[in-house]
């Protein structure tokens, strides 16, 4: 007999939820909630489906995630199909069996232990779903977040999810994340043939040396809880393609990691004084995707420390590592945020899975978290 969480997974695994689609996932989910007494609400936006449920009153602890999941490349190379959900010695395969259906299920077969074993529980158990996380994450949390906060909502906790682990399931909890900002340069020259530069202005020899410079910027060292600023140039592009013209514009795009040591003003304005240094003709477009959030011990890291101690006997690492995720936008309602959930070794990869294991100790966990917080 499969156990619940493992059934649930593998009912949201085949669902090709292509982002923002939710192909009927979210219903899945909110009938399983409905039926233990979760009061539901829908907040879609544009494309994007998205609920928000709530059961109980008073300090709320919410279980956030996303149904959508990344394309699954090339459909060749998986082992079966990608909406195919397989169990193959212990390990379950499918898109989206790792990011994140795995801990959806394993959340809601929480709450629905954890509702049976205390039907009148003290806090408020509440769930925020979105199909708008994969891709451009405009239409999804960041919107539900807004529509809660005109309201004044209250939020008090928050668990993402997200696929924080890297060994074992519990070894890493994210406790914060750094904020990300996006450059698009563009460095303006005057087109010309090659055998005649003087007749023509070439913007990549006139940027090379700024670039060179912004790429050497030591941004600060970070501190205890987040890594030095990372600068990284993701994208260029100039010329016509021939080899006998100069360009007459440069494009670039360069991407910042950044902790509470900066912030996003600092950034803009010190690289747009070095553009000015170097004499550029240019133009930039900025655009601030998440700003940085930390959540220190307190109630809620306490409660994730001990539930993963509980059951896997060792203490998780307190990281800010990696992308970003939707826990920024939460943090914004002046929640505790943290992430929690399976490993990550697979996610977005052909051939992604989880261990089957894993997502039931995941449920365990997370239940003991709601019996810590809102019991």
């Amino acid at each position: 007999m499969i156990c619940p969480v493992i059934e649930l997974a593998q009912q949201l695994i085949k669902r090709p939820t292509l982002s923002p689609h939710d192909e009927g996932c979210q219903q899945l989910l909110i009938a399983r909630l409905k039926a233990i007494g979760f009061t539901v609400e829908t907040l879609d936006f544009d494309d994007t489906q998205n609920f928000w449920a709530w059961r109980g009153e008073g300090l709320t602890l919410a279980f956030a995630g996303h149904t959508d999941v990344v394309p699954v490349g090339d459909e060749k190379c998986w082992q079966n199909q990608p909406f195919e959900p397989t169990i193959r010695d212990g390990m379950l395969y499918g898109r989206g069996a790792a990011d994140m259906k795995g801990s959806l299920a394993a959340m809601v077969v929480a709450a629905e232990r954890f509702v049976a074993a205390n039907v009148t529980h003290q806090g408020r158990l509440a769930f925020l779903i979105t199909s708008d996380e994969e891709a451009s994450a405009a239409h999804g949390t960041v919107k539900v977040v807004e529509a809660l906060m005109s309201r004044n909502e209250r939020l008090d906790y928050c668990l993402v999810g997200e696929p924080s682990s890297t060994d074992r399931v519990g070894d890493v909890v994210k406790n914060g994340r750094r904020g990300s900002i996006t450059a698009s340069l563009r460095i303006y020259g005057v087109q010309g043939h090659v055998a005649y530069p003087h007749m023509a202005d070439n913007p990549v020899h006139r940027a090379i040396p700024a670039l060179n410079e912004l790429v050497a910027i030591e941004w600060d060292q970070g501190n205890e809880f987040f890594p030095p600023t990372s600068m990284q140039i993701a994208n260029i592009r100039a010329g016509t393609g021939s080899n006998n013209v100069i360009p007459g514009e440069l494009w670039v795009q360069f991407n910042f990691r950044f902790s509470h040591e900066l912030t996003d003003a600092l950034i803009k304005q010190r690289v747009e004084a070095l553009l000015e240094c170097h004499q550029l003709n240019y133009s930039i477009e900025w655009h601030l995707s998440g700003q940085p959030f930390l959540t220190a011990r307190g109630a809620l890291v306490d409660a994730v420390v001990n539930a993963v101690e509980h059951y896997s006997e060792l203490t998780p690492q307190l990281l800010t590592t990696g992308g970003t995720s939707d826990g920024r936008f939460i943090a914004q309602m002046g929640a505790q945020v943290v992430e929690l959930g399976p490993v990550n070794a697979t996610i977005h990869k052909v051939n992604e899975c989880v261990n089957a294991a894993d997502l039931q100790l995941l449920s365990r966990m997370y239940q003991r978290i709601m019996e810590q917080l809102v019991a």
